[in-house]
Order: structure tokens, then sequence, then C-alpha cells
């Protein structure tokens, strides 16, 4: 299985559309807690990529779209992917076309999983505007990206990579100078020590 986007997938020589869920577009933005633009679209495929490019899935077929894609419940190992998805904040509910996961996106949403711990648009609102200019910057945060560059109250510019105790409460504002890295050695290149717990 080869991972297209964040709802799509090629299996075999299929192209799989995942059934019930919605996911931000390749080259949709967020916002972050303090208004930062942020390539939440480009983040969830990474993401994606990282959890399931390369495993073996099995799709049971439910439609086609209007695209021309089969639209189809998949599983790796048994588990639902558009409910692991949803279930992460990788991707939302799609209530247009079923309620299926409605209540693994509530959960998401309560503990500000994923997305939703940014100003998020939704796909399909996102997928009817007019395209406009992005004016922040753009944050690098891949599957292999993923060291919070964090500027202490105190100035001092700290690293965490994931597993360590702050990382997930750890949040990056791009305003404020912070970053994200994608090896240890090149936060440390920049200027950055690693967090001491």
């Amino acid at each position: 299985m080869r991972v297209i986007d964040g709802d799509t997938l090629h299996v075999g020589d299929t192209r799989v559309r995942i059934f019930g869920i919605d996911a931000v577009e390749a080259k949709q933005t967020c916002q972050t807690e303090q208004g930062v633009a942020w390539p939440c679209g480009a983040w969830v495929k990474a993401r994606v990529t990282q959890a399931y490019d390369g495993r073996r899935a099995t799709c049971t077929a439910v439609d086609t779209d209007r695209y021309g894609r089969t639209v189809a419940r998949c599983t790796i190992a048994g588990d639902d992917i558009g409910a692991a998805l949803v279930t992460a904040g990788l991707a939302t509910a799609y209530r247009r076309y079923a309620d299926d996961y409605v209540a693994q996106e509530a959960d998401a949403a309560k503990a500000d999983r994923g997305l939703w711990a940014m100003r998020m648009q939704s796909p399909e609102a996102f997928r009817h505007a007019a395209p406009a200019p992005i004016a922040a910057p753009v944050i690098a945060a891949s599957g292999q990206c993923q060291i919070k560059g964090n500027i202490s109250s105190k100035g001092e510019r700290i690293y965490h990579v994931p597993g360590q105790r702050y990382y997930d409460q750890t949040k990056i504002s791009l305003g404020k100078g912070e970053r994200w890295f994608c090896s240890p050695a090149e936060a440390r290149a920049a200027g950055w020590r690693a967090s001491k717990v």
C-alpha cells in the first residue's frame, strides 16, 4: 500500500478513498494557537505515510466517488484505518456520507489531539474556497522532522524529542522564533540544547 494523502491510498493497482473520513488537503494550512500558518496538510500526509506506507491493507469497496476512486473501508492487521486516523486527530468524520466515526472525532476534539490542537478549516470548506496565498512562514513538520525547538521563558533555546517528559505539552510558535528540527544534530548546530528531562 502507498499513501497518497490523509484519506487516499494506492492499494495494489487501485486508488482508494477511505470511507467515512475527510482529511485536510495536501496543500492546506492551519493556524497554530498563536495564529501562525502551519502546513497541516503536509504534516497529516507525513504522519499517515509514517504509520501505513508499505503495509498490507485489506479493503472492502463501498462505492465509487465522482473522481473514479474506489471508496472503501480498509483495515491493517484487523484495525480500521478510518477509525484510527479520526481517533488520532488526523482526519475528521465525513458526516455528509457516514456517521461511523463521529464518536472518535468527538474524543479527538475533546483531547485536542492532532489537528484539533489548532485552528483548522474543514477540508470540504477548504476545497470549495478560493485559494489564498500563504502570508506566514511555513515550518517543517514531517515524519522525520518531529523535534521541537522551544524558547523558554528565560530565553533558553531547548529542543525536545518525542517521548521526553515535556514533549507533548510543548507548543511551537514561529512568531517567537521557535521551530522544528529533523535531528538532534541539526538542533544543536542551530544553537539549541537538549532538554534535561
